[in-house]
C-alpha cells in the first residue's frame, strides 16, 4: 500500500472496465447436469486380451499433488468392466479432427465391434500401464485406479496419473507445452466444440505492466 501526505495507508483497488448495466432474466430448471463445457476424451482400457475405447465427458482433475483425475462411467458399459478388472486406463485428448471418431466411440459398444478399426484409430504401447495410447491423440494420460465411488447412475473412478505422453510437435524451442496449438475438443450441452482461441494466460488480469526503457513502449 502507498502512503498519502497525512501518513495514512491508501488502499489499492483493481481497476475493472466499466460497462453498461443490463438486466438479465433467468428461468429455473429442475436439478441436472449443466456444468458445461466439459472435456470430450477417449478413454482406452485393456484387460487380458480385450481392449476398448470409450468417449467420456464426465472427467476432470481432482488433485495436483499427487496428480489425480477422475472419470465417471455407467456400470453397464463395457469399459467399466475392463477398467475395474485391470485397475488402470488412459485418458487420450483428441483434436477437433477426431470429432467423428469421438462421437462414434460414445454411441457404439466395444462388445459388438472393434472401435479402433471402425474409426481408423491406431494403438501405441504406453510407458507404464498396459492400456494402449491412441496415436492420433496429441496427449495421453496414463492412470492407475485409486478408488471407485458408486454415486448412482455413474460410478467415479479416481486415479493417480503415472505418466503423461505428449506429441513432440506441441513442445516449442523453450521446452514449453503449447497445448493451445492442439485444437482440442470439448463437449457443450449436446454439441462437440473446438478449443482453439486463447483469451489470456493464467493471471493476466493482475499482471503488472512492464516498460521497456530503451523504446519507451509498454508491454503486458
Amino acid at each position: 500500500m502507498k502512503m498519502d501526505y497525512s501518513g495514512k495507508k491508501k488502499k489499492k483497488y483493481i481497476k475493472v472496465s466499466k460497462t453498461k448495466r443490463e438486466t438479465f432474466s433467468k428461468t429455473v430448471w429442475k436439478p441436472g447436469t449443466m456444468l458445461y463445457p466439459v472435456p470430450a476424451v477417449l478413454v482406452t482400457s485393456k484387460s487380458k486380451d480385450a481392449i476398448n475405447v470409450i468417449t467420456v465427458s464426465w472427467a476432470g482433475t481432482v488433485c495436483t499433488n499427487p496428480p489425480m483425475l477422475s472419470i465417471s462411467l455407467r456400470p453397464e458399459r463395457y469399459s467399466y468392466e475392463l477398467i475395474k478388472k485391470s485397475g488402470e486406463f488412459i485418458v487420450n485428448l483428441p483434436g477437433e479432427n477426431l470429432a467423428t471418431a469421438v462421437d462414434f466411440c460414445g454411441v457404439k459398444s466395444g462388445r459388438d465391434l472393434n472401435k479402433f478399426e471402425s474409426c481408423g484409430l491406431h494403438t501405441q504401447q504406453a510407458s507404464v500401464v498396459k492400456a494402449p495410447l491412441i496415436q492420433e491423440c496429441p496427449v495421453g494420460i496414463e492412470v492407475r485406479v485409486d478408488s471407485i465411488k458408486e454415486l448412482g447412475s455413474h460410478h467415479m473412478f479416481i486415479g493417480e496419473v503415472v505418466a503423461v505422453n505428449v506429441e513432440t510437435s506441441l513442445i516449442d524451442k523453450s521446452d514449453r507445452l503449447r497445448l493451445d496449438k492442439a485444437k482440442l475438443l470439448c463437449y457443450n450441452h449436446g454439441h462437440y466444440c473446438s478449443v482453439s482461441e486463447s483469451l489470456g494466460k493464467f493471471g493476466f488480469s493482475v499482471q503488472k505492466k512492464r516498460i521497456r526503457r530503451n523504446s519507451g513502449i509498454k508491454s503486458f
